[in-house]
């Protein structure tokens, strides 16, 4: 009797699970967008465009400032070479109340560099057979040595900074420095200053 009781249970209960469930999954929709969101962009879900450079024709110094000159150099020195470089490369300063398309920057400073040259000095060594050795007259055969000798100096050197920004925005948009040895004479400091920003300039427009 107890078995039948227990198998009547059993099947009650698959009878049960073979049911429907009451629990039933729903989901609701998702809120309508506010109004503003069709009007919104996003920026930051995409990568900056590449600048152009070359919308960039004229320029001005920024502030209506020179560079600033130094016991070295003077500042028309430092001008005339940044504005030699830039026209080289198709930007033409302006000299009206037109807005530039950059603001410019320049700064010369002279610094001290230490720099290290390694010399090798040879001498020859007693050999087998020389004289005074295994054969007193006989013939010897030397041996070549290197002696490595470093040497440290200082140097001075001129170092050209060149800024440039977006005229519009402000921002930075390019900049770079240079080094060169400095020289003595008055014709010999305009070369390096000019040289120094050459070589600031030689990237410009980046690839």
């Amino acid at each position: 009797m107890k078995t039948r009781s227990g198998l009547l249970v059993i099947c009650l209960g698959l009878a049960a699970c073979q049911g429907s469930n009451p629990y039933v999954a729903t989901s609701n929709p998702l809120p309508p967008a506010p109004p503003q969101a069709a009007n919104t962009f996003d920026r930051s879900a995409y990568p900056a465009p590449p600048r152009d450079y070359g919308r960039y024709r004229s320029w001005a110094w920024l502030d209506g400032r020179l560079p600033p000159g130094t016991a070295w150099a003077d500042s028309a020195q430092v001008a005339e070479a940044v504005s030699s470089a830039l026209d080289q490369r198709g930007l033409r300063p302006l000299h009206d109340n037109r807005q530039a398309d950059l603001f410019v920057s320049a700064d010369l400073r002279l610094e001290t560099r230490l720099r290290q040259v390694r010399d090798d000095y040879g001498y020859y060594g007693g050999g087998y057979g020389g004289y005074g050795g295994y054969n007193r007259y006989g013939s010897g055969y030397g041996v070549y040595n290197t002696v490595p000798i470093v040497r440290t100096y200082q140097e001075q050197v001129v170092v050209v900074q060149v800024d440039l920004f977006d005229a519009q925005s402000g921002q930075p948009v390019w900049s770079s420095s240079a080094e060169t040895s400095q020289r003595g004479s008055q014709g010999a400091q305009t070369d390096a200053i000019r040289e120094a920003v050459e070589k600031a300039m030689s990237a410009y427009p980046p690839d």
